[in-house]
């Protein structure tokens, strides 16, 4: 059985991410590898483009983790090869804490601010999402249930809960 303190990766969730009005997204999850081995099950099953970024490997799909993109071990390597993609993807971050510092910072804006059909997220994931405030006013956390957490934060000078 289930603790109801875990995430569960549905394709409501999914959607959730797909849905979302920024590019970047938080989940707190109390395990990180479970999560990530539940979006790996999600991709598989559903043939969607999920990749996980770690300081180990690098950009690597999540259908496929011997298929890594080359030369995307450092973070802002991986976050150009983001920001250049023309594919659609969600991209699951891990151990990105000590990496969220300028100039690194100035991607993730850029990223934020992408608004074209081929949209790429970037979700966070994290036991305890602690983010610098220029860019954690960008991100979009998710609960457990998949829902937006209704914690205000500030967007584009006003205070929102969406």
């Amino acid at each position: 059985m289930q603790e109801s303190t875990e995430l569960l990766v549905t394709p409501k969730l999914f959607e959730q991410i797909v849905k979302a009005e920024g590019n970047l997204v938080g989940i707190e999850t109390p395990n990180v590898d479970e999560t990530i081995a539940q979006f790996r099950q999600l991709a598989i099953r559903s043939g969607q483009s999920v990749y996980l970024w770690d300081p180990e490997n690098g950009i690597a799909a999540l259908r496929e983790s011997e298929m890594r993109v080359p030369g995307s071990k450092r973070f802002p390597d991986a976050l150009r090869f983001i920001l250049q993609s023309v594919q659609f993807g969600v991209y699951l971050l891990r151990d990105f804490e000590p990496h969220v510092r300028p100039p690194n910072t100035a991607l993730l804006q850029r990223i934020a601010r992408i608004r074209t059909d081929n949209e790429r997220k970037l979700v966070f994931l994290a036991q305890k999402l602690a983010l610098p405030q220029a860019i954690d006013a960008l991100v979009e956390r998710m609960n457990r249930a998949g829902d937006t957490a209704t914690r205000p934060r500030l967007r584009d000078g006003r205070w929102v809960t969406a």
